[in-house]
């Protein structure tokens, strides 16, 4: 899952890795294709995300529908992928201009291909659930016709929203439990009932391994396997963790291992064991 793709700093409708780099300079720079290239002659797969917490979402500053598709598109192509994610967060949340853009750019890409996208949506979630805003995006995007794969909740950074006492497994559960409700419901106003198992299999949980950025909130190995054997329970269509390179245990190197940080998990673990433990009984 490589992100974020976001708005270029200086074209709004141009695509760009982060603000940093375009498309033509992340090749010469990062060798993306090539990269990607050789994770997949290991028959690994890859997933462009588009959004997140940092910099400016396509959406929201290409105003153009046309031109925001074409954008899409020049990723999807480029780098030959089936899936695309779409992480909505921050302020980003409350712009509905931006969903419907977002969506309508998102149906016509589905409509126009042999092989549609499949599209997910990343959104942050609370043990209560996701948020008014949040479920205003899923709400618009189905509206327009896009046939969402599923909606990736981000179990992670509660803070208050979080009852004194209680762990981030059963926060995460919690929240898993009340966004399925939630989502049946949403999925049901747009004229698709779903049972509860087509419903958590188009749900995706997305823990933050290790030290959070939310003090007081670490998820441990032994926290990620039971958060990992209630997603098999339930058969959720996907597993991720936020993020790959953190998977492994700090140096002396990487600073003060109590606070997070993007190289580490800030706990003693083997390189990748995060990925071993959350993997575990998923296949695909």
């Amino acid at each position: 899952m490589l992100g974020f793709v976001v708005a270029d700093p200086e074209e709004p409708c141009t695509p760009s890795w982060g603000g940093y780099y375009g498309l033509e300079e992340a090749e010469s720079t990062l060798r993306m294709e090539e990269q990607i290239a050789s994770l997949r002659e290991q028959g690994g797969e890859v997933v462009i995300s588009f959004g997140g917490a940092a910099r400016e979402e396509l959406a929201t500053v290409c105003t153009d529908p046309e031109r925001l598709r074409e954008a899409y598109a020049a990723v999807l192509d480029r780098y030959g992928v089936s899936t695309m994610d779409l992480d909505v967060e921050n302020d980003d949340l409350g712009d509905p201009q931006a969903h419907d853009r977002r969506a309508a750019a998102l149906a016509q890409l589905q409509e126009e291909r042999d092989e549609p996208p499949a599209v997910w949506l990343t959104l942050p979630v609370s043990p209560q659930g996701l948020d008014d805003d949040s479920l205003d995006v899923v709400a618009r995007t189905l509206a327009a016709g896009v046939d969402v794969a599923g909606v990736n909740l981000m179990t992670m950074n509660y803070s208050e929203s979080r009852a004194e006492g209680q762990s981030m497994v059963e926060a995460s559960e919690e929240a898993a439990r009340a966004g399925h409700a939630q989502l049946t419901g949403v999925w049901a106003a747009a004229g698709q009932e779903l049972s509860a198992e087509q419903m958590w299999n188009r749900i995706g949980l997305t823990p933050m391994i290790g030290v959070n950025d939310v003090p007081g909130e670490v998820l441990d190995l032994d926290a990620a396997a039971e958060l990992a054997g209630f997603a098999r329970e339930q058969g959720v269509g996907r597993l991720s963790y936020w993020s790959l390179n953190r998977d492994r245990a700090c140096t002396a190197e990487d600073g003060d291992p109590a606070e997070a940080n993007d190289f580490c998990s800030g706990l003693e673990q083997e390189p990748g064991e995060f990925t071993r433990v959350l993997s575990e009984g998923f296949s695909g």
